[in-house]
């Protein structure tokens, strides 16, 4: 009997009995179960036990965090109590998915799409954030920038530029690798989908525009039709069509060609016929597709920023709650790569911080120990970047910290917004995200990370105070 077990039962129990549980497994910190019916869960029950920190649906799927190292101790108890068998991650998504609508499909694909590549797009952020650092005029120096006055530290600027930048220019083959994954093709040919789209015989996509006001874009001539030789640095749309175009195309290639013959012709006809597709259809729609979106959204901010910042400050959480905030990553690389910069990322940040603030003042709050301990450390993983067990552990747990702290991202966001703070690159979404910021902008920034901090934190305190929580 494993030194968890009774856990492992008041856990079993809490969410519906081993009746109610399609199949379980675990990730890092937190137990993953796919459950017949998720309205058979006793949420305050599960709150109880000692072991758990928090619990929240998403995606389909019911998750209760345990921790890091306990939640293995935990789930071999659970398994060997239940008798259920071992799941992988992948079949609880497959359980789970079933149940979605076709909406919450569409944001569970972007999710598994995305999730895989954030790793690489939150480092080149990070580096791309000290090189900011080094290079912005104004930080250490009056007007000169610390490269400009320490000559010997140029290089290393620039090198460092360099391997954060790798990320952004290759985007194409990120994505096209994790798209072509989820979307049942071979990864490989996903990445060099991705990395033909930003060949270097191809014009850049960042030099698209002046080159067509000069009317200098190169083009093929195949047999009297004209093809634009551009590429798609940056762009995420036209690689996740064409990632979806591939992978089908190979499927339906692979049931119909003899497997003697598949090496030969699967991945060849594959990658040709969908090349020439995206050069001549999917990449031109696209493209257009996502500089009208691009379009959109600026306009929305430059017309009436108080409005956009205030509501996608206040939105975001909600967002997060739903899943829907996935959609937004690829409208950030986009406004990225078409204007140079992204207006929502930094808002983001303003969100994040927030949920961590009004979690830390539900630990003075608080008489339970074990919420107290809870809030705290829910605090310092939203403060760095991390929101979901404030967000579903303590903040949704008592509801009115977490309109607290969509009211400080709110005045946060309408403020950063309106003082026209930029993000050159995506990084973490707390408190070290200033390094993403162009250090023009870093003041006002700041400024904002400060109103997220204090609002949530007051007005969870004094409600707090004012409803005498007592756990």
């Amino acid at each position: 009997m494993g030194a968890y077990q009774q856990a492992a039962a008041q856990i079993v129990e809490a969410v519906g009995g081993k009746d109610n549980i399609v199949a379980a497994t675990h990730c890092v910190t937190r137990l993953r179960f796919a459950l017949k019916e998720e309205g058979n869960v006793d949420k305050e029950a599960l709150e109880r036990i000692d072991v758990v920190k928090g619990a929240f649906s998403a995606n389909g799927q019911f998750q209760v965090v345990i921790g890091q190292g306990l939640v293995d101790k935990v789930y071999d108890d659970l398994v060997e109590l239940t008798g259920i068998g071992r799941a992988t991650k992948q079949e609880i998504k497959d359980a789970a998915e079933a149940k979605l609508n076709p909406l919450q499909r569409a944001i569970k694909t972007l999710a598994d799409i995305f999730i895989p590549i954030l790793p690489a797009i939150v480092t080149a952020g990070l580096l791309m954030g000290i090189n900011n650092v080094l290079t912005g005029p104004g930080i250490f120096y009056e007007g000169k920038s610390f490269v400009e006055v320490h000559k010997e530290w140029a290089d290393l600027a620039n090198m460092i530029n360099l391997i954060a930048n790798t990320a952004f220019v290759f985007l194409p083959g990120l994505i096209g690798w994790s798209a072509v994954t989820k979307f049942g093709g071979n990864p490989l040919l996903g990445i060099v989908l991705g990395l033909m789209l930003v060949h270097p015989d191809l014009l850049n996509a960042w030099g698209w525009g002046a080159a067509k006001e000069k009317g200098e874009i190169p083009v093929w001539n195949l047999f009297g039709f004209e093809v634009q030789k551009v590429g798609y640095q940056g762009q995420v749309l036209p690689v996740l069509v064409a990632s979806y175009v591939l992978a089908k195309l190979e499927l339906f290639l692979r049931k119909r060609i003899p497997d003697a013959f598949q090496l030969l012709l699967v991945a060849p006809l594959a990658l040709l016929i969908t090349g020439f597709l995206v050069f001549v259809a999917i990449g031109p729609i696209t493209f257009a597709i996502g500089n009208a979106i691009t379009h959109l959204f600026v306009t929305i901010f430059d017309t009436v920023p108080a409005l956009g910042g205030l509501l996608y400050g206040a939105l975001y959480a909600p967002l997060v709650v739903t899943g829907m905030h996935h959609t937004f990553l690829p409208v950030d690389l986009q406004l990225i790569a078409n204007t140079g910069g992204t207006f929502l990322w930094p808002i983001l940040v303003m969100s994040n911080i927030a949920q961590g603030s009004a979690a830390l003042a539900m630990m003075f709050v608080a008489k339970d120990e074990k919420l107290r301990g809870l809030s705290f450390t829910s605090a310092v993983s939203a403060y760095l970047g991390i929101t979901e067990p404030a967000m579903f552990g303590v903040n949704l747990r008592f509801r009115f910290p977490f309109i607290a702290a969509m009211t400080g991202a709110a005045i946060a966001g309408m403020f950063i917004t309106l003082n026209q703070v930029i993000a050159p690159s995506i990084g973490v979404g707390g408190l070290p995200g200033f390094l993403s910021i162009v250090p023009q902008k870093w003041t006002p920034f700041f400024i904002g990370m400060a109103i997220a901090i204090a609002v949530p934190f007051v007005l969870t305190f004094v409600f707090g105070k004012v409803r005498k929580i007592a756990r």
